[in-house]
C-alpha cells in the first residue's frame, strides 16, 4: 500500500506545481526580458561586464538549452531578475504520476494472471478488471516497488 506519507508529499509539491507556468519565448527567456524592458545588448553586456560577443553567445546558449544554472542566475541577476526553475511532471499532478505508475504496475501483474483465465474459459469482465486492479495496488504496491523496473 502507498503510504500516507508520499501521498501528503504529493500534494504539498502539486499545490507548489498547480500555478501555470509560462512557455519559453522563441528568442529564449533572456533575450525576451532584455528586449522588453528596452536593454540594448551592449548595454547588457556591460551589465554582465563582458563583451557583446559573450554575451550574444549567453543568450544563443539558452535558446539552445546549452546555458548552465549559474550562468543563468548570473545573466538574471544583470536582467535585475531572478531565476527560478521547476521540474514539472507531464501527468496533470504527481498524485496522478503515482497512481498511473501504481496501475502500470498492477496491469502488468495481472496481465498473466488473466491471460492464465482466458485460456480457462474465464475471463474477467472490464468492472472486475478495475475492481482487480485497486486491489493489487492496495495490497501489493509499496512505495518502494513504483520506480524498481
Amino acid at each position: 500500500m502507498l503510504t500516507s506519507k508520499l501521498r501528503r508529499a504529493q500534494r504539498a509539491l502539486d499545490k507548489h506545481l498547480s500555478s501555470h507556468l509560462p512557455t519559453v519565448p522563441k528568442s529564449g527567456w533572456l533575450r525576451a526580458i532584455r528586449e522588453a524592458v528596452g536593454m540594448t545588448g551592449q548595454q547588457y553586456a556591460d551589465r554582465l561586464g563582458v563583451a557583446w560577443q559573450s554575451m550574444d553567445d549567453l543568450e544563443k546558449s539558452e535558446r539552445a538549452g546549452t546555458i548552465t544554472l549559474n550562468s543563468l542566475r548570473r545573466a538574471a541577476v544583470a536582467l535585475d531578475c531572478q531565476l527560478t526553475y521547476a521540474i514539472v511532471p507531464n501527468a496533470s499532478s504527481l498524485e496522478t504520476l503515482v497512481n498511473q505508475r501504481a496501475r502500470q504496475i498492477a496491469l502488468t501483474a495481472l496481465k498473466r494472471v488473466n491471460q492464465t483465465m482466458m485460456l480457462e474459459g474465464q475471463s474477467v469482465s472490464p468492472a472486475d478488471l478495475e475492481n482487480r486492479i485497486e486491489e493489487y495496488i492496495n495490497d501489493s504496491v509499496r512505495d518502494g516497488d513504483l520506480w524498481s523496473d
